[in-house]
Formats: C-alpha cells, sequence, structure tokens
C-alpha cells in the first residue's frame, strides 16, 4: 500500500499545488535522470523557459497528462489499449539489465533461471554460482514502467515473489545491490556504473551493438506524452530532445535513439 500510494501522490500533488509557471515533466522514473540531463542542456539555450522534471512512475505520469496536471508524460512502456488516445512521442529505446553486485562470480543466466528468481522457486545462489547464500530478489513497484516491461519481457506471466524486496526507483535497485553482495535486480540497462555487474542472459550481454540488432531480446521504449499536440514551448521542449545534439546524450548515456534500432 504505501508504495502505491507514493506512485500516486506526484498526480496528487500536482493537481492539488500551484501550477508551474515553465513545463512540468513528469512520470517514469527511468526516463528521468536522462531528462533531467536534456532539460539542463535545454534551458541552457532557452534560458527564459523553465524546466521542472518530476519522478513518481510511468502510470502516474500518464494519468498526470490525462488529468492536465504535467505538460509532458514520460513512459517507459508501451501504453494500454485505454491510453492510447495520448499523443506520443519515442526517444529512445532502452535495455532491462539484470545486475548482481560487483564481486558476485554469476557471469550468465537463462531466462528461465531469472523467471525462477524472481517468482521465488529459486532461493539461494548455491545452484547457480556455488556459493551457499540466500538470494536477495529486488523488484519496482506496481505501476513502474520498468516493472512492467520486466514482467512482459522476462516474467511472461509468472507472477513477481511477494518475498522480493520492493523498491520505488532503478536508483534506488541499483544501490541495495551496489551493497549487497547476495542481491540481485533488474535496471535500465543506460543507469549500469562500476559498483555492479550486469549478467548475460542466454549469454547474450546488455550492450548496445547487441540492442541495435536484436541479439539482446529485452528492450522497451522510452516515450514522451501530451494530451493534445504539443504546440509552443512544449513543442520545442519535444523538438530538441529529438535534435541531434541530445539523442547523442541519450546514446552516450547507453541508451538507443530511436532511429538507430534496425527494424
Amino acid at each position: 500500500m504505501y508504495r502505491l500510494t507514493t506512485v500516486f501522490s506526484l498526480v496528487f500533488l500536482l493537481s492539488c499545488g500551484q501550477r508551474h509557471s515553465g513545463i512540468i515533466v513528469a512520470g517514469s522514473t527511468s526516463v528521468q535522470p536522462f531528462m533531467e540531463k536534456i532539460a539542463e542542456q535545454f534551458i541552457l539555450k532557452y534560458p527564459a523557459i523553465k524546466v521542472n522534471v518530476q519522478g513518481g512512475g510511468s502510470s502516474a505520469g500518464i494519468q498526470a497528462t490525462f488529468n492536465g496536471t504535467c505538460d509532458i508524460g514520460m513512459s517507459s512502456r508501451n501504453l494500454e489499449a485505454d491510453e492510447t488516445q495520448l499523443k506520443t512521442v519515442l526517444i529512445a529505446y532502452d535495455g532491462i539489465a539484470i545486475i548482481v553486485h560487483k564481486d558476485n562470480p554469476t557471469e550468465n543466466l537463462t531466462t528461465e533461471q531469472i523467471r525462477k528468481i524472481f517468482a521465488g522457486k529459486i532461493t539461494d545462489w548455491q545452484g547457480l554460482n556455488g556459493i551457499d547464500k540466500k538470494i536477495i530478489s529486488v523488484t519496482r513497484e506496481e505501476g513502474s514502467g520498468t516493472r512492467a516491461a520486466f514482467v512482459e519481457l522476462v516474467m511472461h506471466g509468472k507472477l513477481i515473489s511477494d518475498a522480493c524486496l520492493v523498491q520505488d526507483s532503478n536508483g534506488a535497485i541499483r544501490e541495495i545491490v551496489a551493497t549487497t553482495p547476495e542481491a540481485i535486480g533488474y535496471i535500465s540497462a543506460g543507469l549500469i556504473d562500476e559498483r555492479i555487474k550486469a549478467v548475460a542472459i542466454d549469454s547474450i550481454y546488455p550492450k548496445l551493438e547487441n540492442f541495435v540488432t536484436h541479439r539482446y531480446r529485452f528492450v522497451r521504449p522510452f516515450l514522451l506524452m501530451t494530451k493534445a499536440e504539443p504546440k509552443g514551448n512544449v513543442r520545442r521542449f519535444i523538438d530538441y530532445v529529438l535534435s541531434e545534439d541530445a539523442q547523442k546524450s541519450l546514446k552516450e548515456a547507453g541508451l538507443i535513439p530511436a532511429q538507430e534500432i534496425k527494424q
């Protein structure tokens, strides 16, 4: 219940609070850090336009876009049938990486092993890497775009175990895995750093060259959304996100510019 409250608190605060005088961008915590960086670049180019980037999760961002309490929503999952009235812009693709502590000797897991870990069917590391330790599996909260993509792409309908530790951002999962040798989690591949290790899935690593050739199959979209056709400063900001400079920044951060995915 606490996590659900957290997810929807953004919508409540935006709807009850005073509207920001500039552009409010809200939603996916996976998209958020990349959008914050682009917003900084945009403000340098257009100092008169304020941009306020907030998290809350994909579902919260979608709802805030419907409510008109944000100007631009962010989602790290495809929209459901009852959400497709929103105008969407694909800005990049992102791989979902399975991460472990940097000292964990595990280098590769099969998709089935990952499903069983997060479903609570495999509960210790011994059968995977020979270390007799309990697995601490870490997942995202309900409403998270990362979780929705993980369930769709990896779990294939199997339920995530209630025994998993729940966190409300990719950064929080990364921090727990970086400081907990027995932990395993999943995050945006663009947020991998030297404190953690991304394992191969079915012997394929989450690397850019494997994303663009579809060898690595666990890839999801990063979307921006508006309630109506964007115009004015909102249009200007979205155009900037799609510009060569901004798309280069996304690529340098480990994402795949939309036009680079081979069909």
